[in-house]
């Protein structure tokens, strides 16, 4: 593996990191702050923007109690300052008084600005069955 593909690694397991731990900052210090930024949580229409980014990821931290996220990376390509992770989410989250467990394709996409990768696409699709 190059150092490049492990710099994106690094990048998406500190989102990932960020999810669980719904901390905000973090996944602010994550993510691209770019107006074409797009994320596409599971079962849901593309969000597009930082700030509308943003305010998603909070209505989830703030209906979910207790997270925990395991990924099997798929892929991880590298192309100049582009590159996408394909991996399966796991995730397990409390909301109120429901355990629900969930298994997504996800594909992350990372722009490198200023010699960090930034997150610049999530896409999050159900698994069947």
């Amino acid at each position: 593996m190059s150092s490049a593909q492990d710099a994106v690694l690094a990048a998406n397991q500190a989102f990932y990191r960020a999810f669980e731990k719904k901390d905000i900052e973090a996944m602010e210090a994550a993510c691209s702050k770019g107006i074409g930024s797009l994320c596409i949580h599971p079962g849901r229409s593309a969000v597009r923007g930082w700030e509308k980014i943003y305010q998603s990821w909070q209505q989830i931290f703030k209906a979910t109690r207790y997270l925990e996220i395991d990924t099997e990376v798929i892929s991880v390509e590298v192309s100049g300052d582009l590159a996408y992770v394909v991996l399966v989410e796991n995730v397990m989250q409390v909301a109120g008084n429901r355990r629900l467990t969930a298994r997504s394709m996800a594909t992350n996409v990372f722009e490198q600005m200023g010699g960090q990768w930034y997150l610049v696409h999530h896409h999050g699709s159900p698994i069947a069955g």
